[in-house]
């Protein structure tokens, strides 16, 4: 190990030794601690969408992006990027199978419309998601459809079933409804009537660049979500606020890590967008925003980093690539880091379908080589989505450590040396 931690300092020291800044001027313990208190301190209010501690982290962010020297993106004259989130809140539901009736606690409806009245002649398509699916990705591709869907999940996912009502706060069903029906049965004849309240907020995207030197038009993309539960019932220790240190106040503070670093070291041939989502605990409303704003095509790669505050399952100095099969993404990341300690692994909870749940799902369903990079334990992470996710239960010393990792592995791809491969769209149904 110390002979690791060696060659690694060596070649660090070889590295940057051309370059305006050592990595550890810019990229410290310190500098990490001191931006994660300020995102995860209970005035955050836990980053809940529309809250006042939500637009405070988003000012932040906006602050240091400035104090980063970054520029504004696109035709945006601000860092934010703004858009509308329409919510519905069911007020209620009533609908029948083949003149049987369903209880309304099996019906979910992803729509913007406030009444829907429905039945077999109305045109809805009928789907199926069976055992043998997973529930949020194909639930996922039947929303972000531009038809009008009866989508029948089988009674498998009764205990899952209510987790689909994380994508009804958005924007994206634009004319189309689909209603998700948790039942054994195909119908024959069916009749629902349902009714909504409507609302429509404003939630917004913080969004620094660096124009590329010589591929101005070709981007890679750092990336993280600054948005978390915000607050709920408070628990043994009279705790309510969910302060989401590691979720993913780690990720949002390595991404404004990495800004400054690459303004600094000014080496980069490709135009690098650093972006800050939000709504992503809600469906991922920040980056499916993002995705319409941004041409695809261009998009060389895409860093999203989630998590990283917690050691993974190998201990420290590593990290997995979700979707690491999907492409040649963690191969040229390893390869920048082979003669370090660190290790880029695959991701190790493939039934979870991690690469489906982040922030890069949107750009990879589109073929942009989009992952994301994280430590956590999704079989065993203790705070994951409590209120105890603070800054206490990080270990800040491997935190940074993985952020400089990132850095350095990112090299060769920000160069325009290399190019991960594409991958394969996904079709709408």
């Amino acid at each position: 190990m110390i002979k690791n931690i060696f060659i690694h300092s060596i070649l660090l020291l070889f590295f940057f030794s051309a370059n305006t800044q050592p990595i550890d001027v810019i990229i410290n313990v310190a500098e990490a601690e001191r931006i994660e208190k300020i995102l995860s301190a209970d005035d955050m209010q836990g980053r809940g969408m529309f809250t006042p501690g939500i637009e405070k982290s988003a000012k932040f962010i906006s602050a240091e992006f400035k104090k980063n020297n970054l520029s504004f993106w696109d035709t945006l004259h601000t860092y934010q990027q703004s858009f509308s989130i329409v919510n519905t809140k069911l007020i209620a539901a009533t609908g029948t199978f083949n003149y049987q009736p369903v209880d309304s606690n099996k019906i979910i409806t992803i729509t913007t419309q406030a009444d829907i009245s429905i039945n077999e002649n109305s045109g809805y398509n009928i789907a199926t998601i069976s055992k043998s699916h997973n529930l949020l990705e194909e639930a996922y591709r039947y929303i972000k459809s531009d038809k009008n869907y009866l989508v029948i999940v089988d009674t498998s996912y009764a205990k899952n079933f209510a987790s689909i009502q994380r994508f009804k706060r958005g924007s994206f069903p634009k004319n189309h409804t689909v209603i998700f029906i948790l039942s054994g049965i195909t119908p024959i004849l069916y009749n629902f009537k349902i009714k909504h309240a409507v609302t429509t907020a404003t939630a917004a995207n913080i969004i620094g660049m660096i124009p590329g030197k010589t591929k101005k038009d070709e981007y890679v993309i750092f990336s993280a979500h600054y948005d978390h539960l915000g607050i709920g019932k408070p628990n043994n220790n009279n705790d309510s606020i969910y302060n989401g240190a590691n979720d993913d106040a780690a990720g949002t503070t390595a991404v404004i890590l990495l800004s400054k670093y690459f303004k600094a070291m000014q080496n980069n041939e490709r135009t690098l967008v650093f972006v800050a989502f939000t709504a992503e605990e809600t469906g991922g409303f920040g980056s499916k925003h993002f995705s319409t704003q941004i041409n695809a095509d261009k998009v060389a790669a895409m860093f999203n980093i989630e998590m990283i505050g917690t050691e993974s399952k190998w201990g420290t100095n590593s990290a997995y690539i979700t979707g690491y099969e999907k492409s040649d993404f963690g191969k040229i990341l390893q390869s920048n880091v082979k003669e370090t300690a660190f290790r880029f692994e695959p991701d190790p909870y493939p039934a979870q379908n991690l690469f489906y749940r982040s922030d890069n799902a949107t750009l990879a369903a589109l073929g942009v080589p989009a992952h994301t990079i994280s430590t956590s334990k999704m079989d065993s992470e203790k705070y994951y989505h409590t209120q105890d996710d603070e800054i206490q239960t990080l270990n800040l010393d491997n935190m940074t450590a993985i952020i400089k990792a990132i850095a350095l592995s990112s090299q060769s791809i920000i160069s325009g040396k290399d190019t991960p491969a594409r991958i394969p769209k996904k079709e709408n149904k």
